[in-house]
């Protein structure tokens, strides 16, 4: 099992941007799909982007697209995700989440998960 620590969540003006990051421990992260979901509340956590193994092939969620752009960086076991022209529908916690087999874009393929990085978006 992989230990994941998201990290880079605030607060932020609508149109600003964040960058997040997910550290691991534990156990490299070079063999593993890794993903970001949010979670809103009272909605079910939703999948936002995933890249690949070595970092060449990423999928979006249509609502990201063109916004966000997921990122990782082997040799310090990092997974980034930079948000630019946040608005009022990305707030929420979000999560990294490692996988091993399985679809990027399901939740419940993933097998290891962070605790969560809070982000909020002012108007």
């Amino acid at each position: 099992q992989v230990q994941l620590v998201e990290s880079g969540g605030g607060l932020v003006q609508v149109g600003g941007s964040l960058r997040l990051s997910c550290a691991a421990s534990g156990r490299s992260l070079s063999a593993y799909v890794m993903g970001w979901f949010r979670q809103a509340p009272g909605k079910e956590r939703a999948f936002v982007a995933a890249i690949g193994t070595s970092g060449g092939v990423s999928q979006y969620a249509d609502s990201v697209k063109g916004r966000f752009t997921i990122s990782r960086a082997h040799a310090i076991e990092t997974v980034y995700l930079q948000m630019n022209s946040l608005s009022p529908e990305d707030p929420a916690v979000y999560y990294c989440a490692a996988l091993a087999v399985g679809t990027w874009a399901r939740e419940y393929d993933y097998g290891s998960w962070g605790q969560g990085t809070q982000v909020t978006v002012s108007s």
